[in-house]
């Protein structure tokens, strides 16, 4: 076959970008269902329940990082090696193929395609997926030894772990936190580590970066010195995502300050610190370095909105995307002050894309809306510890005030779904919808009604 005909061929699969994902992700939850159903993955003899392991699988192939087990006690060293392979895949291949979307949507909608390569891409050839598909996994891989290496350091050195075990928690944690998974080896997360900067603030960067989407991080590599020359993407990314962390460590870090189960327990400089660190992970990390079931109700309901935003386009970190919600605010913006044109900074915002924002808000908000009230039904606990589960699946964080193991084996089954959805939903719907856009021939009579 011709590189003319493989790359045609190449072209066609990714204009279905539903099937790809959906099948790609399902194939890789079943192996890893199979996997951590063997009696190697558990320690002593018997296996894993069936559910358990696929709603472990699950949560690590979307990454999410709830669970219904204790991930650290209820595996064995292979089963851990299973989950912390299914994150890698999870996470690398979400990055990579959302990457490829973006460069897919620019060539079919004539964008300039600074996210790859910096020049116009009028056709996705073998060299373009060639390179992308390089670019990221080689800065998946650095950004994880950096932080696997500086992570092991710490525990070697501040906790006297013996190095082979260092460096083995160094190596899961970094991938688990790059990959805004959220699986930790121990039962209470990073709650041990809330007020070591050294652990924390490395466990943020990681998950920052991550969450930033490839992207972004590559225009940023490239053109750090000209902030001018950024994309709409780029800047409406780097602008959301420092709101959302500034007003969430600033509401977290009041509203726990005097709560004894939380912060309060914590020396003031620490309180800051880990008031941060709470901030960052509802960016759909799912590690805790608090205890999430003692957080004051006002606590939870600033996470559920943090973790339903998300983090980046094209990232590893789930949600709606900081994008959708901060083109969502320019058009509120816009409105409010009579404008018939959306602009973003000397841009202006394609109305396709407005309706794209709009569809992907509303559609999170009706399916966490359903979940909830399916729980709710399933399940017998209050609505704000129900509702905090649905966002933290839907969003793939996995921060959990406590309930996920306590609920019955149809409420597991939901979470399953939600975190499925949530993990392939927005990328899947925000493709397909761009690539679905085409023009109308003809336009029907205008009728204003009465909106409000």
């Amino acid at each position: 076959m011709s590189r003319t005909s493989r790359s045609t061929a190449l072209l066609e699969r990714f204009q279905h970008p539903a099937q790809v994902v959906v099948t790609g992700f399902a194939v890789t939850i079943a192996i890893g269902t199979l996997l951590l159903s063997l009696p190697a993955a558990t320690p002593g003899t018997g296996s894993a329940r069936p559910l358990d392991a696929l709603f472990t699988a699950t949560s690590a192939v979307c990454v999410t990082g709830l669970v219904t087990v204790d991930t650290g006690t209820h595996w064995s060293t292979f089963g851990e090696l299973v989950i912390l392979a299914l994150i890698q895949v999870g996470g690398l291949g979400l990055m990579t193929l959302a990457t490829l979307f973006t460069i897919l949507l620019s060539r079919r909608l004539g964008l300039r395609a600074r996210l790859a390569a910096q020049a116009e891409t009028k056709t996705l050839r073998m060299t373009d997926v060639l390179r992308v598909v390089r670019h990221v996994v080689l800065f998946t891989l650095g950004c994880e030894a950096v932080v696997a290496v500086v992570l092991a350091a710490r525990f070697a050195l501040g906790y006297g772990e013996p190095f082979g075990r260092a460096a083995y928690l160094g190596i899961f944690h970094s991938v688990s936190a790059f990959n805004n998974a959220g699986f930790a080896l121990w039962s209470d997360s990073l709650v041990r580590f809330a007020a070591d900067p050294w652990i924390c603030l490395t466990v943020c960067a990681a998950i920052l970066v991550g969450g930033l989407g490839f992207p972004v991080i590559f225009e940023l590599a490239r053109g750090r010195r000209r902030p001018r020359t950024w994309s709409m993407l780029t800047r409406v990314t780097l602008a959301t995502s420092a709101v959302l962390l500034a007003a969430g460590t600033l509401v977290l870090t009041v509203a726990e300050w005097t709560n004894p189960a939380t912060l309060g327990a914590l020396p003031g400089p620490a309180r800051v610190l880990a008031g941060f660190t709470a901030a960052v992970m509802p960016r759909t990390a799912g590690f805790n370095n608090i205890d999430v079931a003692g957080m004051r109700s006002e606590s939870w309901l600033a996470t559920d909105l943090l973790m339903f935003v998300g983090g980046g386009s094209a990232g590893t970190a789930g949600g709606i995307k900081v994008t959708t919600f901060g083109l969502l605010a320019f058009v509120i913006w816009a409105e409010l002050r009579g404008e018939t044109r959306v602009n973003v900074g000397r841009r202006r915002l394609p109305e396709s894309t407005q309706r794209q924002a709009v569809a992907i808000a509303l559609l999170g908000v009706g399916l966490v809306a359903a979940a909830t009230f399916a729980l709710l039904v399933l399940t017998a606990h209050p609505l704000d510890r129900v509702l905090f589960e649905a966002v933290s699946a839907f969003a793939t964080v996995g921060m959990s005030t406590g309930i996920t193991a306590d609920m019955p084996p149809a409420a597991h089954l939901v979470l399953i779904a939600l975190m499925f959805v949530g993990r392939i939903g927005p990328l899947t719907l925000g493709t397909a919808l761009a690539l679905r856009e085409r023009a109308r021939r003809y336009e029907f009579p205008e009728e204003r009604p009465i909106v409000g």
